[in-house]
């Protein structure tokens, strides 16, 4: 690790979660010690990361916005071989 590099906090809501077979990462995190908001990554089994661009207020509302979106769009959102797509 860069010794300029921030380190980060990882929200407790992280972690896999699993629909329809397809598993992906859920990583909720931000600079550790700051008050700033929560960003938001989804990271498929190839390492495809899908990045939400404006961070959160809270760790649970990310947490909501992933639930959303696998709501709206479903897990196979996050399956493409493409490059992930950033999400505003």
């Amino acid at each position: 690790m860069n010794d300029n590099e921030p380190e980060y906090e990882h929200s407790d809501l992280s972690g896999e979660f699993t629909q329809d077979g397809f598993t992906v990462l859920v990583d909720i995190f931000r600079i550790a010690g700051s008050d700033g908001g929560w960003s938001l990554e989804v990271i498929n089994p190839d390492d495809i990361v899908t990045v939400w661009e404006e961070p959160f207020p809270s760790e649970q509302d990310a947490y909501e916005e992933f639930l959303a979106t696998v709501e709206r769009d479903g897990m196979e959102s996050f399956g493409d071989d493409e490059p992930g797509p950033t999400v505003q």
